[in-house]
This record gives structure tokens, C-alpha cells and sequence, in this order.
């Protein structure tokens, strides 16, 4: 074996490194030969070395499984020589029972692999699925100037359960900012009905609330499909908003949270209603309005998921996310997501909880 690791044999948990495999192998081997040694006794204790490739059948890759099984064969196939047992039956049992051990190590590591690399190809799609679903940023527009930072907790699949958008409409800039429920692969489903009755209805509906209304009916029937195939229904929190050159911004908040308001170096909560999520209109009365808030000219509207504001340090304290975007006041609105973000991690220590999306929007000069 070489020196360097292996990450699972194509795709996966990625496999320990082949020289820590062998200095393990042959440290464990000469502690169990000394420990015989010393013990004085018949005892086989050479046969505790069957555990190693037991161990690395769920760790290591099918190469290092089948090499630490050749090794341990060879090792307890001497010791048998040298230390026979009583009789002829007992060494020949002994051996059989070590190569049937160490073939069934071998046999649940290639499975295991298997089912890792099947894991990989699916979260490969997915991924390949997310980045056509979810649109590049910057967006630039007449009305706006859009830029942000989409970062999903499970970074290795970059698959996560935020969803964003902006479309330049007959209306306005409408832009989206959304949140499903869970996250990881069972979440994007719901989020592609989200974004594609966003797409239409950012178009075709005069009316802000009825472009909320379109994205309730669209989850409402994702989760009736779910219903049927056994899967969990899901709710999203969003926030709608509608942007047009010289007038205040429209939004109809959706159980999401308030956007922040930086102006002249201070950060203000817009004051927006929670609103009831979507997908569970149904069991509220309330009736979706539109708000009206102003944005100057040179003011920066920030968008966030509840990645960001469920930092949490050491203590459990959450990261604060009104004081972290004062002292980011003066930061470019392009830089803006990245240093928040940037901020957030070193709060947490690097632990992220959730994924994390950050918009920062100002208007078109």
C-alpha cells in the first residue's frame, strides 16, 4: 500500500490514509504477539487481529479491507504453526473461521462502498439540479442591483433547502427569498414548485398577494403529491418584494424574516408582519397584505435565512445580527454578504446549523 488515502473507492466517505493503516495494522499486531507472549498461557489471543478488518470495512476502502485480511491470515496462519493448537481439527477450524471472517469484511465493505458511490452519483444530480434552479448572482436589472452568497450547510453536496430569485417584470423587479423546511436532497423538490411558480407568477399577476397566493398553491400541491408517494409535507417561509424605479418597495412576508435597512451607517429591522408560511394558509384566517417600506437611493435592503441568525457561539448565544451589520455599515453592497457571512462563522466558530443565504439589494443608480 501506498502512502497516500483513498476516499471510499470512488465517491464518499472519504477512507483513512493507507500509511496510518499500516502503522495501525502493525502496532495492533505486535501489542496482541506480545500481549500471547507474555501471557504464559494457550490462550489465542493472535486471533483478536480479525477485528482490523472488521473495523476497516466500515472506515477504509475495499483495497485496504483486502489487504488487512491477507495480512491478519498470514499472521494467525504462522501462529498456528508455530503454536499449534491440539489437534489437527482445531487448526484447520481455526483457519477456516479467519478467512470466513475476513471474507465477510470484505463482502459489507464493497457493499458499503457501493451504497456510498450510488449516495454521490445522486448528490452529484442534485447539485448539477440546484445550480440550474437557482440563479447566478449578481442580478442587475433597471430597478436593482442584486448581489449575495447561497453557502448550504452540507458544503460537500452544496445541496440545501434555501431558495432565492429576482425577474425583471412588466410590474417591477420581484425578487424571492425562501426557506423550506428540512434541508439536503428531500428539500429540493419542494423548492423547484416554489421557484417555478415564482417564475410564472412574477409575470403574469398584477398583485403582489396574488404572486403569494400562486407560490401557496404551489406548495400546497407539492405536498398533496407527497402525501401520495409517503413523504413528509413541507412548509417554506418567504418573502415577496416588488421594486420599481421612484417608488417604495412592496413585500409580503410569508413567515420569513425581516429584511434589515442600512442608511447612513445605521441598521434598522424593516417592520414587516410574520405572516403564515406557505403551505399552511389553510390553517390560519389571516388574509396576506402588502406592506410598503421606502429604500433611498443609497440605502441597502440585506435578506436573510435563519443560517445567519441561528449562529451560535460557544455559550449557545446567537449570533447578533443587527450589531454585526453595523459594523458592516461602510462595506461595499457587493462585499456585503460575504463579510456578514465571513462574521457569522467566526461568531459560531466555523459551526454552521443551517444553510446560509445572504442578498444584499440596493436600487439601479
Amino acid at each position: 500500500m501506498g502512502t497516500g488515502g483513498t476516499d471510499g473507492d470512488g465517491g464518499g466517505t472519504r477512507a483513512p490514509g493507507n500509511r496510518a493503516v499500516v502503522l495501525g495494522v502493525l502496532a495492533s499486531t505486535a501489542v496482541v504477539l506480545l500481549a500471547q507472549a507474555a501471557s504464559g498461557t494457550s490462550a489465542r489471543l493472535v486471533l483478536l487481529l480479525v477485528f482490523l478488518p472488521a473495523l476497516l470495512a466500515g472506515l477504509g476502502s475495499v483495497a485496504q479491507t483486502v489487504a488487512v485480511s491477507a495480512w491478519v491470515a498470514g499472521v494467525v496462519a504462522i501462529s498456528t504453526v508455530l503454536f499449534p493448537p491440539s489437534s489437527l481439527a482445531a487448526r484447520v477450524g481455526t483457519l477456516v473461521a479467519v478467512i470466513g471472517a475476513e471474507a465477510a469484511a470484505v463482502a459489507l465493505c464493497t457493499r458499503r462502498v457501493r451504497r456510498e458511490r450510488e449516495l454521490f452519483r445522486m448528490r452529484q444530480t442534485a447539485v448539477a439540479l440546484q445550480r440550474q434552479l437557482l440563479r447566478p448572482l449578481p442580478v442587475l436589472t433597471p430597478d436593482i442591483r442584486l448581489y449575495g452568497l447561497y453557502r448550504p450547510v452540507e458544503e460537500d453536496t452544496l445541496v440545501g433547502g434555501d431558495l432565492y430569485d429576482a425577474a425583471d417584470t412588466p410590474y417591477g423587479t420581484r425578487v424571492l427569498v425562501g426557506d423550506v423546511q428540512g434541508k439536503g436532497l428531500p428539500a429540493i423538490g419542494t423548492g423547484f414548485a416554489v421557484l417555478s411558480a415564482f417564475r410564472e407568477a412574477a409575470f403574469r399577476e398584477p398583485a403582489l398577494t396574488d404572486v403569494a397566493d400562486a407560490l401557496e398553491a404551489a406548495v400546497e400541491r407539492h405536498n398533496a403529491y407527497a402525501v401520495q408517494s409517503g413523504e413528509s409535507e413541507r412548509f417554506v417561509t418567504a418573502t415577496v418584494l416588488c421594486l420599481e424605479r421612484g417608488a417604495d418597495v412592496q413585500a409580503v412576508n410569508c413567515g420569513h424574516l425581516s429584511p434589515y435597512l442600512l442608511h447612513d451607517g445605521r441598521v434598522e429591522a424593516v417592520p414587516l408582519p410574520a405572516g403564515v408560511p406557505l403551505g399552511l394558509a389553510e390553517l390560519a384566517d389571516e388574509v396576506r397584505t402588502v406592506r410598503w417600506f421606502a429604500l433611498p437611493a443609497d440605502g441597502v435592503l440585506v435578506l436573510l435565512t435563519d443560517g445567519v441568525t441561528e449562529a451560535q457561539d460557544p455559550t449557545g448565544t446567537f449570533y447578533p445580527v443587527e450589531q454585526g451589520l453595523a459594523g458592516l455599515a461602510a462595506t461595499p453592497a457587493s462585499l456585503l454578504p460575504e463579510a456578514l457571512d465571513r462574521e457569522a462563522r467566526r461568531w459560531s466558530g466555523g459551526r454552521s446549523r443551517d444553510d446560509v443565504t445572504v442578498l444584499s439589494l440596493r436600487r439601479a443608480p
